[in-house]
C-alpha cells in the first residue's frame, strides 16, 4: 500500500502500471494480484486508506479538549502536520482528481463527501455557535471551505518549504479566527 501510495501520488493512475508499484514495493506483479485484482482496486483501497488516517489524524484535534480557539489551532495544525509528514498521501486525496475513470470519480467524491461530512459532525456545536444548524447545506459548505482553504496552503507550502509551519498555522488561524473584516489583533503568534 505504502508503494501505491508513493507511486500513485507521484505518476497519476494512469501513469502508474502495476509492475512499477509492485517493484517499488520489492515484490513480484503476481503479489499484487493476489490481494488485489486490478489497478484501479488497488487505487481505491489507498484513497479510503489515506483518508481514513487524515481523518482520524486531524479528527482528533477536532474533538480533542480546550477552547474552541484551542481546538481550531490545534485542528490547523494536525492537518498541517498530516501534509508535512505524508506529503503523497495529502497529494493523492487532494490533488489527483483527473482521472477520466468513471468509477474513481465517484469513489473519490465519495470520500470528498464523507470526510466533509464528518468533519462537519465533528464541529456541529461550534457551527451552532455561529449560528448555522449543522444539518443546513451551508453548514457543509462553510466546513468545504476551510477543508479546502487548508489544503491550498498546503500546496502553496510545497512551493515554499522553508516557510516554518507555526507561522502558516497562526496565519491560518488568524484568517479563519478572527476573520478578514476583524481589525482587532486580539490573536497572537505562539
Amino acid at each position: 500500500m505504502a508503494a501505491a501510495l508513493k507511486v500513485f501520488a507521484e505518476k497519476g493512475y494512469h501513469g502508474t502500471s502495476l509492475g512499477e508499484i509492485a517493484a517499488a514495493a520489492g515484490v513480484a506483479r503476481t503479489v499484487l494480484y493476489d490481494h488485489f485484482p486490478s489497478k484501479r482496486v488497488l487505487l481505491l483501497a489507498v484513497m479510503q486508506e489515506e483518508n481514513a488516517a487524515l481523518i482520524e489524524h486531524v479528527g482528533a484535534r477536532i474533538a480533542g479538549s480546550g477552547t474552541a480557539e484551542d481546538r481550531m489551532r490545534s485542528t490547523i495544525d494536525a492537518y498541517f502536520s498530516f501534509a508535512e509528514s505524508r506529503p503523497e498521501a495529502r497529494r493523492l486525496l487532494f490533488d489527483r482528481a483527473d482521472e477520466d475513470d468513471a468509477e474513481i470519480r465517484i469513489v473519490r467524491q465519495g470520500i470528498r463527501e464523507s470526510r466533509t461530512h464528518t468533519v462537519t459532525a465533528l464541529l456541529a456545536d461550534d457551527i451552532r455557535m455561529v449560528g448555522v444548524t449543522p444539518n443546513e447545506p451551508i453548514a457543509e459548505a462553510m466546513v468545504e471551505l476551510i477543508i479546502t482553504g487548508l489544503d491550498g496552503v498546503a500546496q502553496w507550502w510545497e512551493r515554499f518549504p522553508d516557510m516554518p509551519r507555526s507561522v502558516l498555522v497562526e496565519g491560518a488561524m488568524r484568517l479563519l479566527w478572527t476573520g478578514l473584516g476583524n481589525r482587532d489583533d486580539q490573536v497572537t503568534p505562539r
